[in-house]
């Protein structure tokens, strides 16, 4: 079985750095008791280790736990490291982070031309 994303309810970020040796059950205590939040919300909690380029992601199915590990041969990721929270994200920002761009894209101020 494979995650279907439509399924998630939510993705959140954790910003800073965490101990990508911890497994399951340790993610899930920092996902409560650092964050306050329920790992058994069926959403997709992201942590990212010292390096950039690889994170683990832990999500609740509803019938047990998903640990997934991914690591990139080429490029690196722009985790947020400014500060230790957990902050949504939207799947675009997701597709970002995994792209290798920032999950917050700067606006683009549109200039107004004067045709007179």
């Amino acid at each position: 079985m494979v995650i279907n994303l439509e399924e998630i309810h939510h993705i959140y970020i954790a910003y800073g750095k965490t101990d990508l040796r911890k497994g399951i059950d340790s993610l899930a205590i920092i996902v409560q008791e650092e964050f306050e939040m329920d790992p058994f919300s069926q959403s997709l909690f992201l942590f990212c280790g010292t390096r950039n380029d690889r994170f683990k992601a832990l999500y609740w199915d509803g019938s047990g736990f998903w640990l997934f590990y991914k690591r990139f041969e080429e490029g690196k990721m722009k985790w947020p490291r400014d500060h230790k929270e957990l902050k949504k994200i939207s799947i675009q920002q997701w597709e970002w982070l995994l792209s290798g761009f920032p999950i917050e894209q700067p606006i683009q101020k549109i200039r107004k031309k004067n045709f007179y």
